[in-house]
């Protein structure tokens, strides 16, 4: 931590100063702040600044579009806010069955939902969270400069902004800029009706059927979403069943939702191409079917925003995709130079970038530093229901041959899912079969975000099944599941045994 006599770092001298020995009336020069510049204002960006402040430095950061970066501003609180909006549909219809009258039948659903007004709200949103991002920073002292930077070696950054050009020299940079959407050369996005997932907040109208190619996560998000408010969806699926990379049970569980919905998924299919028809568009799968709605979503993944931004002539090491290699306090292969965030690859994750960017000024300003523990990183898929994870999968205690236990508690047990009309869901948790601890789990139900949370607890601080079997629950609640999920893993033993 810095000493209480280091100057302000907005008054510090621009070169290091000399320290002299102590001599009776000689005053001793003290050492300027160190300059950190931060490239990216996102999460990793925004987070590392608001730290490397709070640790005495000089901080500068460089943000082209708005603080927040692509996380607020195009991605995650705009698609979060959409699908908030989606969830009221959701919630409604359990109506008739709760005693409630009013809700309109689903053919007449999309006349309900004004899309331009619910695009303004969503971007308005967004808007208001990077002011917020923005003051906050100029509160803190940070310097914030709106252009586009780039490396001129490792410990120099060039910034073009709209009167010129900007030259910082850095005695730590940070490299945070984000991923973009990944597109495909033969269905090219044009903002009207083939669509990236930035692009759908400019459409004012509900499309009336969206054809969603691509089953990971944003996919599966924007094909509920729109489905829920009113929309016909074609969800097109290379794989043999949507988000592939999740808990096997809680993609079935998904997919037989969306299913049961009215949605359209096309399992082992893959999109060719995207075209433009009179009034709609055309999606040719490699097989030669042709499938025909008002619009498409290209959701095939994202592309690491690193191109032109002079990584690799500073001696930034990438990888084959684009990504910033780093290790786990961010650092990549060039001393001073550290990187967070979706550029890098590591989890594409608002709250692991964020992370990283702490870690990083901590590492960087000689702080107390954890490295990051990918193992204990809570995520969660906005669908209805939600699919919240933690901790080691059930493919991977397999893939690496580790002996566990589990359980899986429908949520239709629950009494408190059970008063709210809740059915689809379930909770799981993994365990050693020795020592009890909670490897893992899986929560899907309606705010599984909410809900994951003390089993991300149990999973950070290595407790055991009976810790989380012991500690109480509000009756009736749907965290009861969990504490009852616990208390079924008591005293079990073996390797892969389902409760």
């Amino acid at each position: 931590m810095p000493s209480v006599n280091t100057p302000s770092p907005d008054t510090a001298p621009a070169v290091p100063a000399t320290t002299t020995a102590s001599t009776p009336g000689v005053p001793v020069a003290e050492p300027r702040a160190p300059h950190v510049v931060v490239v990216g204002g996102g999460p990793g960006g925004y987070e590392a600044a608001l730290v490397a402040r709070r640790l005495g430095a000089r901080v500068t950061v460089v943000e082209r579009h708005g603080l927040g970066g692509a996380a607020v501003l195009t991605d995650v609180v705009p698609s979060k806010t959409l699908i908030a909006t989606a969830e009221w549909f959701t919630m409604a219809e359990q109506g008739p069955e709760l005693g409630v009258r009013g809700e309109a039948p689903s053919g007449e659903r999309r006349d309900l939902v004004d899309l331009e007004a619910v695009n303004a709200r969503v971007l308005a949103l967004a808007d208001a969270q990077s002011r917020d991002i923005h003051s906050r920073l100029e509160r803190e002292g940070v310097e914030i400069l709106v252009g586009t930077g780039r490396l001129d070696g490792p410990s120099r950054v060039v910034v073009d902004t709209e009167t010129g050009t900007t030259t910082l020299d850095a005695d730590t940079v940070l490299v945070s800029v984000g991923a973009t959407p990944r597109t495909l050369p033969t269905a090219v996005p044009d903002g009207e009706r083939i669509l990236t997932w930035t692009q759908l907040y400019g459409l004012d109208e509900l499309p009336e059927k969206l054809i969603v190619v691509g089953s990971g996560v944003t996919g599966a998000e924007f094909a509920g979403a729109y489905q829920a408010l009113g929309s016909q969806v074609v969800l097109v699926s290379s794989r043999d069943r949507v988000l592939p990379g999740e808990d096997m049970d809680a993609a079935e569980l998904l997919e037989g939702v969306f299913r049961a919905r009215g949605m359209t998924v096309m399992s082992r299919s893959r999109a060719a191409s995207a075209v433009r028809t009179e009034d709609g568009v055309a999606v040719t799968l490699t097989d030669g079917r042709v499938v025909e709605g008002s619009h498409v979503l290209i959701a095939v993944g994202g592309v690491p925003s690193t191109a032109g931004l002079g990584l690799e002539e500073a001696g930034v090491r990438l990888s084959a995709s684009g990504h910033v290699e780093v290790d786990r306090v961010s650092r990549t292969s060039v001393p001073g130079v550290y990187a967070a965030g979706d550029c890098t690859g590591v989890l594409p994750l608002a709250s692991v970038a964020a992370m990283q960017g702490r870690i990083a000024m901590s590492h960087a300003l000689g702080d107390a530093v954890a490295p990051l523990k990918p193992g204990r990183v809570a995520a969660n898929i906005f669908t209805a229901p939600e699919i919240a994870t933690v901790g080691l999968s059930e493919a991977t205690l397999r893939e690496r041959g580790y002996r566990y236990v589990t359980t899986t508690l429908p949520l239709a047990r629950n009494p408190r899912a059970k008063m709210l009309g809740m059915r689809d869901g379930f909770v799981k948790l993994f365990a050693h079969p020795d020592a009890g601890v909670v490897l893992g789990g899986v929560v899907v139900a309606p705010r599984a975000s909410e809900l994951i949370f003390p089993i991300t607890l149990a999973v950070a601080h290595r407790l055991t099944v009976d810790d989380v079997a012991d500690s109480f629950t509000v009756y009736p609640s749907l965290s009861g599941s969990v504490a009852e999920a616990a208390r079924v893993l008591h005293g079990q033993s073996g390797e892969g045994l389902a409760g």
